[in-house]
């Protein structure tokens, strides 16, 4: 990833230590109640910004001067690498932000068929809080402040949908049940592993690197769809490959899994290429949104 500095929870990590700081980290700590790790959301927010209008940028530039006035000063709201872990570092004051939990997250049963807007009443969920939060954002009559806290909540979830084990999962709390070896690493589970070190593993392991400006045809492939698609895609991994994966079987739906599991090394390589295309098209469907959020006129209506 070069020589950028990224910050984690108030101290900095800086050039060519990234990876191996963060690797250890990953192992170290114990897992957080969030998606992706901080590593995997902030590269989304490099893709993005990478990939955005010099219109929205400029425009976005101009909401992060409104970040006093939404009294976190806890958790920096400057750029739009703080914006995709913002939400998460508010989460941790529950009295102001607690009810925004049920938002980084819609599963659906692997065994199951995939239906976007079941358990999610009153929009608490989050395929209908991206939705939600850009509409907000693209808003000009609304406050700046309240604009650029949906920018944040807005970019962090489309980050949130794209980690397959938010979307599907197999009674198993989207895999934090199913203790898992990674590698040699043992103890962890299943969401934590997709979350922190297999995602830091894909993306400080592509060639070339994932944070660039991609082509206007690998943005036709990569960044269409709307939140209800991105959903299904992320339950559908979750389907056919996460749990094959971690498992060694296809017969997911026949079979009672066991609560402990191994990813040998065979498994990671397997998986990080799936990985790298989640990152990237989170990114690129972050640039997208932010576009037309910050394009001239009413945001256009979507049907999922």
């Amino acid at each position: 990833m070069g020589t950028r500095t990224i910050r984690r929870r108030g101290f900095r990590i800086a050039g060519g230590a990234v990876a191996a700081a963060l690797a250890f980290l990953t192992i170290a700590l114990p897992a957080p109640a969030q998606a992706w790790g901080f590593f995997a959301h902030t590269v989304t927010g490099d893709i993005a910004e990478a990939n955005i209008r010099p219109d929205t940028r400029a425009a976005m530039q101009r909401l992060f001067r409104a970040e006093g006035l939404l009294g976190t000063p806890e958790c920096e709201l400057k750029t739009l690498q703080d914006a995709t872990v913002w939400p998460d570092c508010v989460r941790r004051m529950r009295w102001r932000w607690g009810h925004t939990a049920a938002w980084h997250y819609r599963t659906t049963p692997i065994c199951e068929p995939y239906e976007p807007w079941k358990n999610c009443p009153g929009g608490n969920c989050i395929l209908a809080q991206i939705d939600r939060n850009q509409r907000i954002l693209a808003d000009e009559s609304l406050p700046a402040n309240v604009r650029l806290q949906a920018l944040a909540f807005m970019v962090h979830f489309v980050g949130d949908v794209h980690m397959p084990l938010h979307s599907g999962d197999k009674d198993d709390r989207g895999g934090n049940d199913r203790e898992t070896d990674y590698g040699i690493a043992p103890g962890l589970n299943l969401h934590w592993i997709w979350d922190g070190p297999l995602a830091e593993r894909a993306i400080t392991s592509a060639r070339p690197s994932l944070v660039r400006r991609y082509s206007a045809a690998e943005r036709a492939e990569l960044a269409g769809g709307i939140s209800a698609d991105w959903g299904r895609e992320s339950w559908a991994i979750s389907r056919d490959f996460v749990y094959p994966n971690a498992f060694d079987t296809d017969a997911v739906c026949e079979t009672d899994l066991p609560g402990e599991t191994a990813l040998t090394q065979e498994d990671i390589v397997a998986a990080i290429p799936v990985s790298q295309r989640r990152v990237t098209q989170a990114g690129l469907r972050i640039a997208r949104l932010l576009d037309e959020a910050f394009a001239p006129g009413p945001l256009v209506e979507k049907t999922n």
